[in-house]
């Protein structure tokens, strides 16, 4: 299979595609202004203890409180001392809330996901901190291995391995990454001893860090996507920018070897996405309808309580028999519903609602496929099988916001029964568009037509970014306001 990673830099907003045999199937988005959380860890306040939902408000220092069950707290943290025993499953405590925690208590919490909606962070105090091989868990004492590497006698020597290493270098526990596939010893060796050196680190940071503060932030997304995402299968990563080139070239040269030859700088006029074709699947994704090469569509509809994927067989009209039709549409909608929902990254309760089959025969045989083309997806998920009403129920780990939540907001237009993009979003588009623009065309400066709320960004905080596209493309920009504009609508005008 032909993968290849494209990543796309500029100053207020970085974007990485997923690209599978030319198809675009996953899109990561990081801004400047609202970095994801995850991965990171903060000295946390309890501020209020809630005994009937068996848990905990937590102050990090954001602007909504976090959320810690008990479920997710290490019997450790019991008194506020770092040393309490309280009763443990399967490293889990089990015992109430209120015997874990109290208001005013200081404690290390991990976030795991990053808030959704009104929703706040959800937090652990099972910390991790992860290297490019091994992810390192300082209150554990177990050692995982990735089940997606599958050869026994390799699993158990990376556990053996392992197993002398932390005996050797100090304890804790691990979690075997599946790139870790037939490593040497002196590259794990490696690994543990920078996470052993990491962790001091932390544990320094927390003695002067004050209560909601950040004592260890992850990488940025163009690191995060080196260590996670670039294994022997890509074939290319494509970076369009100089710094960011250099940063991943010397990352894979210390890391991944094999892989650094692989890394290319695009200096091209044209933008990588464009070349790509990703613009335009990034706005086929935030639409409810899919087409399907047969003539079949899928509709997706995201609310707060659950996603629900409908299959119909549109203008397929089939070959053969009714049954036929609807055995094929479905098949076919397997493989773009296991993309949809990376791209879209859904998650939570989804409800798939494939058109009836009375072959028993023919379900299994989509409910098989729709398993077989979600193997590729990293995000855990569960499928049930076909219920009395005919529908597939599933869940899929949710862990950041979707595509469609990243990008756009609640249209005031129709008091939020659809969605727009977000002026920020916008305000993006315009950048790429004056870059596009100066590179095709010779004029002394830039007149952009917007909506009073892009114009309003752009001139107060994006003014930094304003300053830098026009020092970047040589030209003054100025803006002018259009009533009539929808928040989306805009114009580049040469002038």
């Amino acid at each position: 299979m032909n993968e290849e990673i494209l990543i796309n830099v500029t100053p207020r907003e970085t974007r990485v595609a997923m690209v599978e045999n030319g198809v675009l199937q996953e899109l990561f988005i990081e801004r400047t202004s609202r970095r994801g959380l995850v991965g990171n860890i903060y000295r946390g306040k309890v501020v209020r203890v809630l005994p009937g939902m068996q848990a905990a408000f937590i102050d990090i220092g954001r602007e909504r409180t976090a959320f810690l069950h008990a479920s997710d707290i290490i019997g450790r943290t019991k008194n506020g001392n770092g040393s309490g025993n309280g009763n443990t499953e399967n490293g889990k405590s089990t015992d109430n809330i209120v015997d874990l925690l109290h208001q005013g208590q200081e404690l290390l919490v991990q976030v795991v996901k990053d808030p959704l909606g009104s929703k706040g962070a959800r937090l652990t105090t099972h910390l991790s901190v992860a290297a490019r091989f091994l992810v390192y868990m300082p209150g554990e004492d177990h050692i995982g291995v990735s089940q997606k590497i599958e050869d026994e006698a390799e699993r158990q020597r990376l556990r053996d391995l392992l197993m002398t290493l932390s005996e050797e270098l100090g304890t804790g526990g691990y979690i075997v990454r599946t790139v870790a596939d037939g490593v040497s010893e002196q590259e794990l060796r490696a690994d543990v001893e920078f996470l052993h050196k990491l962790w001091e680190e932390i544990q320094e940071r927390e003695k002067t860090c004050s209560p909601g503060t950040l004592v260890h932030g992850d990488l940025s997304l163009v690191m995060r996507t080196m260590r996670d995402q670039v294994d022997i299968d890509v074939e290319k990563v494509r970076i369009d920018s100089r710094e960011n080139y250099e940063r991943a070239k010397k990352f894979a040269s210390k890391f991944i070897p094999a892989m650094a030859d692989r890394i290319e700088y695009y200096p091209g006029e044209r933008p990588i996405f464009d070349l790509y074709g990703i613009e335009d699947e990034i706005q086929k994704a935030l639409s409810r309808k899919v087409q399907l090469k047969s003539g079949g569509y899928l509709i997706v509809d995201q609310t707060e309580a659950l996603t629900t994927i409908d299959v119909n067989t549109g203008a397929f009209v089939g070959h053969r028999n009714l049954e036929e039709t609807i055995f094929k549409t479905n098949l076919e909608a397997t493989l773009a519903i296991a993309r949809q929902l990376r791209l879209r990254n859904l998650g939570g309760i989804i409800i798939l609602d494939f058109i009836d089959m009375t072959d028993a025969s023919h379900r299994e045989q989509v409910m098989r496929a729709l398993e077989k083309n979600l193997e590729r997806d990293k995000a855990k998920s569960h499928i049930c099988e076909v219920s009395g009403l005919g529908l597939v129920e599933m869940t899929r780990k949710r862990t950041r916001e979707s595509l469609e939540h990243v990008l756009c907001e609640p249209c005031p237009c129709c008091e939020g029964r659809g969605s727009v993009r977000t002026a920020e979003t916008v305000c993006y588009e315009v950048f790429r568009e004056l870059i596009r623009e100066s590179r095709q065309y010779e004029t002394e400066q830039f007149l952009v037509l917007a909506s009073q709320e892009v114009v309003d960004l752009m001139l107060d905080e994006e003014s930094a970014g304003v300053a830098e596209l026009e020092e970047f493309i040589g030209r003054p920009i100025r803006f002018q306001v259009e009533s009539l504009y929808t928040q989306e609508q805009f114009d580049v005008v040469l002038m």
